[in-house]
Order: C-alpha cells, then structure tokens, then sequence
C-alpha cells in the first residue's frame, strides 16, 4: 500500500492574505480556488511539482483566530526543501519575505529560518543528500 500526505490545513486570517504571500512571495502555484458557500473556500497551494498541498483555511471564531501564526507552539513547523539555496534566499529576501536568522551551513545542509506573514516558522534547507539505506 501507498500512503502520501495530500493536504495540510494551515490557518490564515484572510484567503486572499494567505494566497498573496504563498503565492505572491514565496511563488507557490494557486492549485485550486474554490467558493464553498459565502464564508468558506477550498484553497490549495503548493511549490511547484510537490506532491503535498497546504489548504488555507480562513479562521472561523476565537478558537481559530488564537491559532493562527501559533500552530506549532512556536516551534518550526515546516520545511521547504529548495535544490538551489542561494537562488531562493535572494528571490524570498527580494520579494520581502521576513527571515528570523541569517543563513547556516550546517552538516546536514544550508538552512535559514523564515516566517509568514502572521508568525508561522519555516526552514528554507538545502539538505545534503541523504544516506543510502
């Protein structure tokens, strides 16, 4: 059997907020757009060619709208892995994507911590290769 994550939901005040820095700074594509009722959309984004998708989910009530820039507890809680670290550093930086550090060459890769507009952590991580198993 074949499992594959398809989606993760993150929480975001505002669709067109979140489409704007997804899409719009970081240049992920805009899978899907959909009106689910006057409230609610169905929107997908991705980088380009990933198999797994974030679904942008409008905050609905208190509950949510305390979740949001805080869904991993403050730690870092997603990673874009780029083939070409310093193309995409400078691209981000240029689109004014705010980074908390600046980069590290680590043993396991060149990385830099950024953050979306609302406080969520991201690793941009050129990971080395990976060891054979």
């Amino acid at each position: 059997m074949t499992q594959t994550i398809a989606l993760i939901t993150l929480v975001v005040p505002d669709y067109d907020a979140g489409i704007d820095f997804y899409v719009g700074k970081l240049g992920f594509e805009l899978l899907e757009d959909t009106k689910r009722s006057e409230t609610k959309r169905w929107v997908r984004v991705a980088p380009k060619g990933a198999q797994t998708a974030i679904l942008l989910a409008k905050a609905d009530g208190p509950k949510q709208e305390a979740a949001i820039g805080n869904q991993t507890g403050g730690r870092v809680g997603f990673f874009l892995n780029t083939d070409n670290f310093d193309r995409d550093y400078a691209a981000m930086k240029r689109a004014g994507v705010t980074f908390k550090e600046e980069p590290r060459h680590e043993p396991y890769g060149s990385v830099a911590v950024f953050s979306d507009p609302w406080g969520n952590l991201w690793d941009l991580i050129e990971p080395k290769a990976y060891p054979a198993r």
